[in-house]
Order: structure tokens, then C-alpha cells, then sequence
């Protein structure tokens, strides 16, 4: 976690407890807050005032689905929702029509309007599953970016320069790389961050990717005379595999709106050491409590009794807690009861999708392909519990337990 302080002048009276504990749950699981010592006048201010303070969060809905790795960002909003200030679901309708060039190494194709309301009409009831839907103010970017013009891009546009939008990481590898940079990319930092000005934000969120982005807009409110927002990323995080991030075209995700059993699956499914960065960026159980059962485990408890907690307890938020526990006893009478030994070989193997014979290979359970092919035409081969009777199947990246016969067994991540 990396907390810039800032700098202050002249003496001031130490923090009030409130102000104390919102700053910890602010910090909880970030990656960094800019600038900590305004967010702390910010929130002394609110506690004086009993003015709520604005938190922002904009997601373009360049997909109709959200996955647990949208939901970290989303935890922490409704967090900050929970200590009583205003949470702001900015769904941007109109910068999606740009594409947001974070991270990426080419042109991204804008999306159509057909296909952003498309997608736009599930996000908030996905993201309600998070936020309190009663609390949530939603609003939506073209509301005053339609009503810009041309006259209003081109002053907008003044305001901020060149030489500081090459700075960004994205654009300047490209620069160098020859690699072309279309003008309308230019605009998405911008008008995200005249985002922040309509909406007179005091913090904006986001993932690390969106840092440049986020300040942006805290440069802008200073164009247009307002108190600068404060900046807060959090991490990304990792997909089932434990090295790329979370991401539906990886296949390494776990989406929140799937069946309780195979969300409960996939999450028994993750490394052990995996387990606690999902309990920190995921869970709502206090530190004190998940720095405890983390103790435990190390002094020999049984890691899966804790996996087993954070499946439950997402299961639970999504769905209901009779489904988590009916999740649970599926996932025991096909795993427990089923013979699976406690321990067994662990081992990462690259080139997903890969098919089903090239990983029983590839993992040791049979000598080759062959051999793979006859336990696959005999029913032999298992796959999380399940018989694989088709010879073709190809496996996404994710984590797997793999079994061939009664006796031969392995956990297969694939990346």
C-alpha cells in the first residue's frame, strides 16, 4: 500500500476517532491514495458539517457482465457508502463511444450506441448486488457531455496540454513504438475527467490502469475552480489462474451472476496463497478477523476450512446464504465423498486452452496421448468431479482438479 501524505502548514489537532476509522477503511486493500492528508481535511470537514462527502466511480459498459474483479472497486464504494456519503454509479454512456486507451497497445474499436445500451442496462442491477441500490445516485456521462458541442470540446480541450498527455505510459510506448495514436484517443482522459467536474466529486476510483485518468480530472477541477478530488486505486485482481488479471477473454474469472455452485467451485479452486489477496480485496470480514484465521492456518489448520469461509461468503452475497450452504454440501458430496485425497501434485502449465489429453500428458496422470485418449473412451477421466466424455474438450485457463481412475490425481493450473 503506498499513501502519499502531502504537505501541510502550521499545527493541526490530531484526527477525531471518526475520521480515525474512515481513513482505515479507505485504506484498506488500496493501492494508493492521493493525496491522504486532503482526503483526511475532506473527511474532517464532512464530520463537522454533516455534509456527506460525493464519491465518484465510472465504469464504460464495454460488456453486459461484471466478474469479481469489477467488485473490488465496488467493495470499497459501497465501504465508503456505509460510512454515510454519497456514492455516485457513473455509467459512461458517451466516453465508451471513445474507448478508453489504458493499457492498450492499438486503436480500441468504439463501441455503437446500440451496443452501450445494450450493456448499460445490466450494469447497475449487477452492481446493486454491492452497492445499496436506495443510496446510489446513477448517472450517466452523456447528460452533460452531449451537451458540451463543439464550441465546449474545443475549450475543454485548452485546458489541458500535449506534453502532458504524452506523459501518459500507454501513448508514449506507442509514440515510440510507431505504433499510431488516433486524435480521438486523446479525448477519453479528458472527458473522463470533465466527468469529475460535472459531478463536483471529492474522491474518484478506479483500478491502478486508471490512475492517469483519475488525475486528469483532478487537474481539471482546479481548471474550473473547484477543490481538487482526492485519487484512490485499487489493486487488479488476479483471475482463478493467480497471474493474469481477472478477465472474461482469459477465462479466469468468476462471474457474479453464475449458478452458486460453479461460483463456489471456482473459488475452492484457487491457490492457497491466492485465497488471502481474495479475502482483502473481497471479503467484508474485518482485517482483524482474516489476519487471525490466516494465523491459524499457518499454525496447521487446514487451509480448505478457510477457502471453504470465502466461498461461502461470496455465495452468500450474491445469491443467498441457503444457496452457499446447498453450494457447499453439492461441492462435498462430490469432492469429499468422493475419495479426494488431501494432498496431491500441484503444478502450472502454460498454453491454455489446451485440450484434455495434452493436460493429463502434460500433468503425469498417463504417459501420452494415447493413453489419454483410451481412459477418456472409458469414462476414467474426471475434471472438478465431473466425467469428460468428449475427446475434444479444450480447457480454458483456470485451476483444475484432474483425475484419472480412482487413485491418480492432480490440481492443473492453466495459464
Amino acid at each position: 500500500m503506498n499513501a502519499q501524505n502531502g504537505s501541510t502548514s502550521g499545527a493541526k489537532a490530531p484526527p477525531s476517532e471518526l475520521v480515525t476509522h474512515s481513513l482505515a477503511v479507505t485504506l484498506r486493500g488500496c493501492d494508493e491514495l492521493l493525496v491522504q492528508a486532503d482526503w483526511i481535511d475532506k473527511l474532517a470537514r464532512s464530520e463537522a458539517s454533516g455534509k456527506p462527502l460525493r464519491i465518484k466511480l465510472g465504469l464504460d459498459p464495454t460488456a453486459p457482465d461484471l466478474h469479481l474483479g469489477h467488485t473490488v472497486v465496488l467493495n470499497k464504494m459501497r465501504q465508503l457508502q456505509d460510512l454515510g456519503h454519497t456514492v455516485i454509479f457513473l455509467i459512461g454512456d458517451f466516453t465508451a463511444m471513445i474507448g478508453d486507451p489504458s493499457g492498450r497497445n492499438a486503436t480500441r474499436p468504439p463501441l455503437t450506441r446500440e451496443q452501450i445500451e445494450l450493456n448499460a442496462r445490466t450494469y447497475f442491477d449487477q452492481a446493486s448486488l454491492v452497492l445499496d441500490r436506495e443510496r446510489t445516485e446513477i448517472r450517466y456521462n452523456s447528460e452533460w457531455s452531449d451537451a458540451l458541442g463543439s464550441r465546449g470540446m474545443i475549450e475543454l480541450a485548452a485546458k489541458y496540454t500535449l506534453a502532458r498527455m504524452m506523459e501518459r505510459d500507454d501513448f508514449t510506448k506507442r509514440f515510440k513504438g510507431g505504433l499510431p495514436i488516433s486524435v480521438h484517443e486523446l479525448l477519453y482522459p479528458l472527458m473522463q475527467g470533465y466527468d469529475s467536474v460535472a459531478l463536483r466529486s471529492d474522491i474518484e476510483l478506479g483500478g491502478t490502469d486508471q490512475k492517469f485518468n483519475l488525475l486528469v480530472g483532478r487537474e481539471l477541477q482546479r481548471e474550473y475552480a473547484q477543490e481538487p478530488q482526492c485519487i484512490l486505486t485499487m489493486p487488479l485482481l488476479e483471475g482463478l489462474d493467480g497471474v493474469d488479471k481477472m478477465s472474461k477473454s482469459k477465462g479466469n474469472y468468476v462471474g457474479i451472476t453464475e449458478a452458486p455452485g460453479e461460483m463456489f467451485g471456482k473459488l475452492m479452486s484457487i491457490s492457497d496463497t491466492l485465497m488471502w489477496r481474495y479475502f482483502e480485496l473481497l471479503s467484508c470480514k474485518p482485517m482483524d478477523s482474516i489476519n487471525a484465521l490466516r494465523i491459524e492456518c499457518e499454525s496447521g489448520r487446514n487451509p480448505r476450512d478457510a477457502k471453504v469461509m470465502l466461498a461461502q461468503e461470496i455465495v452468500s452475497r450474491f445469491h443467498s446464504p441457503a444457496a452457499a450452504e446447498q453450494a457447499l454440501t453439492d461441492f462435498e458430496a462430490r469432492f469429499r465423498q468422493g475419495a479426494l485425497p488431501d494432498e496431491m501434485p500441484e503444478m502450472n502449465i502454460a498454453g491454455a486452452p489446451l485440450s484434455i489429453a495434452q493436460v493429463l500428458k502434460q500433468a503425469g496422470l498417463v504417459p501420452s496421448t494415447s493413453e489419454a485418449m483410451r481412459n477418456l473412451e472409458q469414462g476414467g477421466v474426471r475434471v472438478d468431479g465431473e466425467r469428460v466424455e468428449d475427446k475434444g474438450l479444450k480447457l480454458p485457463a483456470g485451476s483444475y482438479v484432474v483425475q484419472v481412475g480412482k487413485r491418480r490425481f492432480a490440481r492443473v493450473t492453466l495459464a
